[in-house]
């Protein structure tokens, strides 16, 4: 997939921007697309109006990407379950997709522009297969965007593959890798310990392209 060309200032500008609470921060260099990169780590999200990449890796977790082509704004969230304590914010379905849809708004998005891709909510290890979490996450994602009249173009979810997907902001291009079964642990060990913390502060009450 050819690309537009990338600012070479872009991650500086990246580093410099004040982040805004559940706004990723990870920023470097992907030699690989030959741009600035941005990691969205569960519980985050990122708007931006150019071509960097902006990339997550999933298991159970979903990850909804938005774009206006009006206004050439895009973004992608990253959740771990459908709804939970309100403390937990980007953590959770709800809170996630109202996080993502106001920053692309507050950004100069039409909300009547937007369009959506989702993906993830993979039966990734076998301890999670009787909680349905990645089948929950989906239908929660799908309904909330049928309910706000976004239309859903394109999907890659379920299943038993953990997968790494990449937005390019500006265009709404998104390419979706499934990653090796075999390996799952290897990279969901973080979503689950996020998960965990999840579950503890709920005990205290509180178009798409495959790449290779």
């Amino acid at each position: 997939m050819s690309l537009p060309p990338c600012d070479p200032g872009a991650l500086d500008v990246l580093k410099a921007r004040q982040r805004r609470p559940h706004e990723a921060g990870f920023f470097f260099r992907d030699t690989g697309f030959d741009r600035a990169c941005v990691k969205v780590l569960p519980g985050e999200y990122f708007v931006y109006d150019q071509d960097v990449a902006i990339t997550t890796t999933l298991g159970s977790c979903v990850a909804a990407c938005l774009h206006d082509p009006g206004s050439g704004l895009g973004g992608m969230n990253h959740f771990m379950l459908p709804d939970g304590a309100a403390e937990a914010g980007g953590r959770f379905g709800v809170f996630a997709v109202g996080l993502l849809v106001n920053g692309l708004l507050k950004r100069g998005a039409r909300r009547g522009g937007l369009q959506a891709k989702v993906f993830g909510g993979g039966q990734v290890l076998r301890s999670l297969a009787r909680t349905y979490v990645g089948e929950r996450n989906v239908a929660f994602v799908r309904s909330f965007l049928s309910q706000e009249g976004i239309p859903l173009l394109a999907s890659d979810v379920l299943g038993t593959w953990p997968r790494k997907v990449v937005l390019f902001p500006r265009s709404g291009k998104v390419l979706c890798k499934r990653l090796a079964p075999a390996h799952a642990e290897d990279y969901v060990s973080q979503e689950e310990h996020y998960r965990s913390q999840l579950v503890q502060q709920q005990a205290r009450g509180g178009e798409v392209e495959l790449f290779t």
